[in-house]
């Protein structure tokens, strides 16, 4: 599951691309990010929904199986015994589309980025 070759230009855009159930797992992520970044920017960055605030925060894409959500290595690695039940990598983890999605988890992660981003400024 990918959206168009062309890059949507808003995340509503982004979202609208996919079928009705992937759309309503997309608004919870969104919502869940929303809510711990509330002075976030909402942009497309690399053609999926981003979050900035001092530099990139978070990003997240739908794909064939799962959700990719992209908090950076540092969102990761803070991170990692609570996402041990997901497939991850260095800046990224897996959420399945068949599984409730992590919104608890996603809002901390977030909450450890903004405060992180806002350390650096």
């Amino acid at each position: 599951m990918k959206p168009a070759n062309d890059s949507p230009a808003t995340v509503d855009d982004y979202i609208a691309t996919f079928p009705r159930d992937v759309q309503d797992i997309l608004r919870q992520v969104r919502a869940a990010v929303k809510k711990a970044a509330p002075d976030a920017k909402e942009t497309i960055k690399y053609r999926i929904p981003t979050f900035v605030l001092h530099g990139n925060l978070v990003h997240f894409a739908a794909l064939q199986n799962h959700i990719g959500f992209y908090p950076t290595p540092s969102g990761i690695e803070e991170f990692k015994r609570e996402l041990a039940g997901y497939k991850f990598a260095k800046g990224s983890v897996q959420f399945p589309i068949d599984k409730p999605m992590p919104l608890g988890l996603i809002e901390k992660i977030v909450t450890f980025r903004v405060n992180e981003a806002k350390g650096k400024s």
